[in-house]
């Protein structure tokens, strides 16, 4: 009788891991790059003589300002999902779905790794 399989072996998570790190490395520098442009974003660099012109450009400023925050934000979740994932790896809880508790397909893992949810568990959800 052949049981089905509840957990990924040492070598798999293995690969996980280095396929979250890598994602973490990326995520980490384009987090970086979000920020220095932030840091830029307040300074335009020009002396606008005129007040209409100067009060649009602050409107785009601000504007591109938000953009980058939600962009800053979101990538910064990403990280902390990612660094969660890298936790259940050492822990021994990496790729079983916190609703079903059955493995989640290595295809899922690999397309979104620091998902906690099946394929069948996310789209239960939605109905």
């Amino acid at each position: 009788m052949s049981q089905e399989k509840n957990r990924y072996s040492s070598s798999e998570l293995e690969e996980f891991e280095a396929l979250i790190n890598d994602k973490l490395d990326k995520a980490r520098s384009e987090l970086n790059d979000l920020k220095k442009s932030l840091m830029k974003s307040g300074d335009s660099g020009t002396d606008a003589t005129s007040a209409t012109t100067k009060v649009l450009e602050d409107g785009a400023d601000t504007l591109e300002k938000e953009k980058l925050n939600q962009l800053a934000a979101r990538q910064q979740k990403f990280i902390n999902n990612l660094e969660n994932a890298l936790i259940r790896i050492k822990n021994g809880t990496y790729g079983i779905c916190v609703d079903t508790g059955n493995l989640i397909s290595k295809e899922r893992l690999k397309a979104v790794p620091h998902t906690m949810h099946s394929i069948a568990a996310k789209l239960a959800k939605r109905n």
